[in-house]
């Protein structure tokens, strides 16, 4: 379990986390992609999560776009900017490099990839391959299913384990069903979260239910094979999480599209 080996603690049984995903940040804080200022959406999307009380932040990867050094530092200079004072913890998306994340110095940008509270879990998944389509390893899988099988669960990655019927299929999860029946197998899974896709989707696996979180920069239409982009503004998840009497993990969650 050396991946969730090292664990956060939250000391009470509910617990309200911002999913943001696919900033596609550049050195240049002006920088674009698909026309659109990914660092000024990035910041948008931060100043209304710290309107909202959330106890953390998970990223769900895709920081970079040009892969440089200095993304990353825009990174957590946007957060150190910003009006957020909440733990981030975050997980490495197919245009991501591990080692460019360690290096990052933030008191507030943290490592863990196991997040506890009172009753529950969040489980912070590595899908990133060796191509940009994602692979979990066996390894891996069993890490995760030793992690998840201990208490409720809800489990994050970056790429999308189930086809969409859109472009980014053709970079999925390769081994989707693998990792989502390593999650059902435990029993202990309410739900998965991932970005990658650039849009909003629900979907069920086996009675799990997948949801995809939108970019905080721009989206990709749904329902084309064609490669084709959408500005529908900057967008994030929202996700509560309670623990009841009967010590069952409930989950309740929305999108937040900042141009609505």
């Amino acid at each position: 379990m050396a991946w969730f080996s090292d664990a956060f603690h939250f000391d009470k049984t509910a617990l309200k986390v911002a999913h943001i995903t696919d900033c596609h940040l550049s050195k240049d804080i002006h920088g674009e992609y698909f026309s659109v200022n990914t660092a000024a959406y990035f910041s948008r999307c931060l100043e209304a999560i710290a309107e909202l009380d959330v106890d953390c932040v998970v990223f769900g990867g895709d920081l970079t776009q040009d892969h440089s050094t200095e993304s990353y530092q825009l990174f957590a200079k946007l957060i150190a900017d910003s009006a957020l004072s909440c733990p981030v913890f975050w997980l490495p998306g197919n245009h991501d490099e591990l080692a460019e994340y360690e290096k990052l110095i933030s008191p507030q940008i943290l490592n863990n990839k196991r997040i506890t509270f009172l009753g529950g879990q969040l489980l912070l998944a590595n899908s990133k391959g060796p191509t940009p389509a994602g692979w979990v390893t066996q390894t891996h899988l069993d890490e995760l299913s030793q992690a998840v099988g201990q208490v409720p669960s809800v489990v994050f990655c970056h790429h999308n384990p189930l086809p969409i019927q859109a472009y980014l299929d053709k970079h999925m999860l390769e081994n989707g069903p693998q990792f989502l029946n390593t999650c059902v197998n435990t029993e202990q899974c309410v739900g998965v979260f991932h970005g990658h896709v650039h849009h909003e989707y629900r979907q069920t696996y086996r009675n799990l239910s997948v949801y995809a979180t939108p970019a905080s920069s721009i989206q990709f239409t749904k329902q084309t094979m064609a490669w084709q982009q959408e500005d529908l503004g900057p967008a994030f998840r929202l996700i509560d999480l309670i623990i009841d009497e009967q010590q069952n993990l409930l989950l309740s969650t929305d999108v937040v599209w900042l141009n609505e």
